[in-house]
């Protein structure tokens, strides 16, 4: 019909409406933290992030004080976190991580991809490590997986609510 106007639909608009359309208490997004010094590329990898079925980006940061503190304060599942940040780097968010909350799940995306990175990283508690560059489509698929794992883990077994 001639009569309807043609809107755009803006899918990062609708992101949050399918987002809460698809969550519920019996299926707790799996909530991600992200750690990067550039507020354009966190934010992209936010929208990025974001829009993966089971994924909740429940806070920013970047710097390793202040991601530590909001970490600390969200009940995060997974931290995905540069090495070059302001005010320090991601090895001291590392370190503290493991230290202080193993249970939470850490990956590294980062431009710094060298072998010695890599290794170092892994020693100190990453759980993964991929490069932004060469690597993106390999860390979001892993994030999604993860997802899928914590639904999985949180879904309510059969029978066990019987009275």
């Amino acid at each position: 019909y001639s009569k309807f106007i043609r809107r755009r639909f803006h899918l990062d608009t609708a992101r949050p409406i399918l987002r809460a359309m698809n969550s519920s208490t019996d299926h707790p997004a799996l909530r991600v933290f992200l750690v990067d010094d550039a507020a354009l590329v966190r934010h992209r990898i936010a929208a990025l992030f974001g829009a993966l079925d089971g994924v909740e980006i429940v806070g920013q940061a970047e710097e390793p004080g202040a991601a530590f503190a909001g970490i600390a304060a969200g009940a995060v599942d997974l931290v995905v976190t540069e090495l070059h940040l302001n005010g320090g780097t991601g090895m001291e968010l590392l370190a503290l991580l493991a230290q202080r909350m193993p249970h939470v799940i850490v990956m590294v995306l980062t431009n710094r991809s060298g072998a010695w990175f890599r290794r170092a990283c892994l020693a100190s508690g990453a759980h993964y490590f991929f490069d932004k560059t060469s690597e993106f489509n390999l860390a979001r698929n892993a994030i999604q997986r993860i997802a899928g794992e914590h639904r999985a883990r949180t879904l309510p077994q059969p029978g066990a609510h019987h009275v």
